[in-house]
């Protein structure tokens, strides 16, 4: 059963602009990351192929060894170019058993939690993956409360959670996108992620919050 990562990269992002290449306090860029702990996932033989799929060859100044570049239509580099539209031109372009859409802006996603995700599709149990940062908490929507009510509020721990889906990492299979166009199907496999896995970058600031996560806990661990 062949199993390909691939990181969707596009270099002209509007909020924060070159986020993807911005590098942590040790110079490290941001892609390299998440792509160094699926390289170890590839050595121990639970990944066959990890390729960016980028527009631009000068990602490839950014690729650690045994990282693949496939490039992409800059068509796909668009303000409203969706996540489908990309899944949909790696998986055509691209054939494998399952597919793992991984993204730069979460960087922190355990080797761990990545391969939960890759065997449970692999099982067979649950069409598709994805990890989620689990919310247990007071909800408000369009200002009325949404998971409780104001005359019997419940203990937090006590509350059906809710779970919030992180950009990373999705698995699927080939049937899952002809029949959804989209990575998620009816049959999820849902892995509950940590504090740090569930910091997702955006916006500068949210670059400075995984800036002083990586060179506190992730670099200073090594």
């Amino acid at each position: 059963m062949k199993i390909t990562v691939f990181m969707p990269i596009k270099l002209n992002n509007e909020r924060t602009p070159g986020k993807n290449l911005k590098k942590f306090g040790d110079g490290t860029p941001l892609l390299q990351v998440p792509l160094i702990t699926a390289l170890e996932a590839q050595k121990e033989g639970y990944i066959d192929r990890i390729v960016v799929f980028c527009s631009k060859k000068e990602i490839l100044d950014y690729l650690p060894d045994g990282v693949e570049w496939i490039p992409r239509p800059e068509s796909l580099d668009t303000q409203t170019t969706k996540s489908g539209d990309i899944i949909r031109a790696f998986v055509d372009m691209v054939e494998s058993d399952i597919y793992v859409m991984y993204h730069a802006t979460s960087p922190f996603i355990s080797k761990k939690h990545l391969v939960e995700c890759i065997n449970a599709v692999k099982s067979g149990e649950f069409d598709s993956a994805f990890s989620a940062k689990k919310l247990q908490n007071f909800m408000w929507f369009r200002n009325k409360p949404l998971n409780f009510t104001l005359d019997n509020a419940p203990r937090t721990q006590d509350m059906e959670p809710y779970y919030c889906e992180l950009s990373s990492p999705y698995v699927f299979t080939k049937d899952v996108v002809d029949k959804y166009n989209g990575r998620t199907g009816e049959n999820p496999y849902i892995c509950e992620a940590t504090e740090i896995e569930a910091i997702d970058i955006d916006y500068p600031e949210d670059f400075e919050l995984a800036n002083a996560v990586y060179m506190k806990l992730i670099r200073g661990d090594k």
